[in-house]
């Protein structure tokens, strides 16, 4: 389930810059539309901070072990170095 608000959070998101972006260009006389927008932003806003309470729930309720203990997130989690390795030439036998 943890997948499926993740998806949602983030189109709730997307769709909360895109009715910025959107009023942002809305002709000065266009009080029609602006009004509109700004309703449409109201509830977006409304419901992406549920999505968000939401996702915060289900992170919290995920991390925690039976034994009580938090896990960290695999997104906190840190990541051992790569290891960089040079290639080496086979050795050759040098002929004479």
């Amino acid at each position: 389930m943890a997948k499926t608000i993740d998806l949602e959070l983030t189109r709730a998101e997307v769709e909360v810059l895109e009715l910025e972006a959107r009023l942002r260009v809305v002709p000065m006389n266009d009080t029609q539309l602006s009004d509109a927008l700004k309703t449409a932003l109201a509830a977006k806003k409304e419901r992406l901070s549920k999505l968000r309470t939401l996702h915060a729930a289900a992170g919290r309720v995920r991390t925690t072990e039976k034994d009580g203990s938090e896990a960290m997130p695999l997104h906190a989690q840190r990541r051992p170095p790569l290891k960089r390795t040079v290639p080496q030439r086979p050795q050759t036998k040098s002929g004479k």
